[in-house]
């Protein structure tokens, strides 16, 4: 392999570590596993989110009671548009997140990106500071009696016993 070649690989690889990080963060938000979200992170890092400010520890913590107000999240992840620099890359990563309020009857959608900074850390990459950019939001009545009517649906749980930490029972 050149040169050339090897460094394409390299960018590859690290594209898709970096791509991943986002992935593993979105499941620890919906599934309620703190350890997950906590993990994308350096143990320097930073992180702002609207009146939050934080290290890794506080952001997952914040994270966690935030979301116990939802009977059901899902984020999505839409284009990450990556640069990254030897050991260090920025990024943007758009998002789509929905929240099922447990209690005051409202679905909340939440839609923007996070403008990240990366970090290589012990062998592979972490966030090292990331900014939660909100574009849109809505709110509205929940008007959905989706589960009542097809009871055998295999419905999602926000926790550690969500079918996705079991798929041998799939």
């Amino acid at each position: 392999m050149t040169q050339t070649e090897s460094a394409c690989v390299q960018w590859l690889l690290d594209r898709e570590q970096l791509r991943s990080l986002s992935a593993q963060y979105m499941r620890g938000l919906d599934r309620g596993d703190r350890a997950l979200v906590r993990s994308v992170f350096t143990d320097d890092a930073t992180t702002h989110y609207g009146s939050f400010t934080g290290g890794p520890e506080q952001m997952a913590d914040m994270a966690m009671k935030a979301l116990s107000a939802y009977r059901a999240t899902q984020h999505l992840l839409g284009q990450i548009n990556l640069d990254i620099a030897n050991d260090t890359a920025t990024g943007e990563v758009y998002f789509q997140a929905f929240h099922e309020h447990a209690v005051d009857g409202f679905d909340r959608f939440i839609c923007g990106r996070y403008v990240d900074r990366y970090r290589r850390w012990e062998d592979s990459w972490r966030i090292s500071h990331r900014t939660e950019v909100v574009d849109w939001t809505r709110t509205e009545p929940i008007a959905d009696d989706y589960f009542r009517l097809r009871p055998v649906t295999v419905q999602g749980t926000r926790n550690t016993t969500d079918l996705s930490y079991r798929p041998e029972q799939a």
